[in-house]
C-alpha cells in the first residue's frame, strides 16, 4: 500500500514538473516568435496553433526518442540553406549523436543510361523526361533509411552525380541521432510524411526561385535551352506535387531571410530549450 502511494505521489509531482517545463518552453517560444514578427523579413511566416505545444511535449516527455523534422519547398527555395544554418546554430562543437541529415537529392534514381541514349540534356528534356516528379526519387529507400535511423540503426545513403545522372550506393554513413533533419522536394510526399514529427515548408517568391535556380543549373551542367526546358518543367511539377504540401505543414519558413538571421533565431530557440530542460 505504501509503495503504491509513493508511486502515485512520484507520478503526480513528475507530471506537474513536466507541465511546468512544457509551459515554460511554450512561453519562451512565443516570446521569440513575437520578436520575429517585428522583423522586416521574419523567419516564421505561419505557425500552426499546436506546433509549439507539440515540440514542447516531445522535448520534455519524449526526450529519449528521435525527433524527425522534414523540410520541403520548391527547387532553389532555400531548404538546404535553412538546414545547414540551423545545424550551425545548434551544434557548435560538432558533437556526435545530436543530429543527422538525410537529403532527398541523394536518392535520385540512376538515369545515366537515359541521358546517354538521348545524347544531351536538351534532347532528354524534349523527349518529355522529368527530374522533378516523385517517381524519379527512391522515396521507398529514403523512408526505410529514416525509419532505420529512428530505430537506432546506421545506414548508408546513396551518392548522386547531377552531371552524369549516376547513382552510387557508396554514399555517406548516417548514424542515429537525437534529431534527424531531412530536406528535399518530396520529404512531405504522401509516401513519406506520415513518419515526420515536424513538417516544415520553405516559401520563396517565384522570381527569386528562378534566379537562384538558373545559377545552380550551370553548376549541374545545364545551360541554354536545356536549362529553359527543365525550369519550365520545375514550375509545372511544383504546382502539382510540392505547393499543395504548404497546406499540411506545421510551419511556413521564409526563404528570403539571411543566413545570419537563421542562425540567430534558431540559436535562441535551442538555447531556450536547453536552459529549461537542464532543470530536469
Amino acid at each position: 500500500m505504501m509503495e503504491t502511494l509513493e508511486l502515485a505521489n512520484y507520478n503526480f509531482y513528475s507530471n506537474r514538473l513536466d507541465m511546468e517545463l512544457i509551459s515554460n518552453i511554450v512561453e519562451g517560444f512565443k516570446e521569440i516568435l513575437e520578436e520575429d514578427k517585428k522583423q522586416k523579413q521574419p523567419l516564421f511566416l505561419r505557425v500552426q496553433d499546436n506546433f509549439i505545444m507539440n515540440i514542447a511535449r516531445k522535448v520534455v516527455q519524449e526526450k529519449k526518442k528521435t525527433f524527425l523534422i522534414g523540410i520541403t519547398g520548391e527547387s532553389a527555395s532555400g531548404k538546404t540553406v535553412f538546414v545547414d544554418n540551423t545545424i550551425k546554430a545548434v551544434v557548435r562543437d560538432k558533437k556526435e549523436g545530436i543530429y543527422t541529415v538525410i537529403r532527398c537529392d541523394d536518392y535520385y534514381k540512376d538515369t545515366s543510361k537515359e541521358l546517354q541514349a538521348a545524347g544531351s540534356y536538351e534532347e532528354l528534356f524534349k523527349s518529355g523526361f522529368s527530374f522533378d516528379t516523385p517517381d524519379v526519387i527512391n522515396l521507398k529507400l529514403m523512408k526505410e533509411h529514416l525509419i532505420g535511423l529512428k530505430n537506432g540503426e546506421t545506414v548508408v545513403s546513396p551518392r548522386y552525380d547531377f552531371k552524369t545522372c549516376e547513382s552510387h550506393p557508396d554514399g555517406d554513413v548516417k548514424t542515429p541521432a537525437k534529431v534527424i533533419l531531412t530536406e528535399g522536394l518530396y520529404v512531405l510526399n504522401e509516401e513519406v510524411r506520415d513518419i515526420m514529427d515536424v513538417k516544415v515548408y520553405v516559401f520563396t517568391p517565384l522570381n527569386v526561385i528562378k534566379e537562384r535556380w538558373y545559377k545552380r543549373a550551370i553548376s549541374r551542367g545545364k545551360t541554354g535551352e536545356a536549362a529553359d526546358l527543365q525550369f519550365k518543367d520545375v514550375n509545372k511539377t511544383a504546382q502539382q506535387y510540392i505547393r499543395p504540401t504548404y497546406q499540411i505543414a506545421d510551419c511556413i519558413i521564409n526563404g528570403m531571410v539571411t543566413q545570419e538571421y537563421i542562425q540567430e533565431i534558431t540559436d535562441k530557440m535551442f538555447k531556450k530549450i536547453s536552459d529549461i530542460v537542464s532543470q530536469i
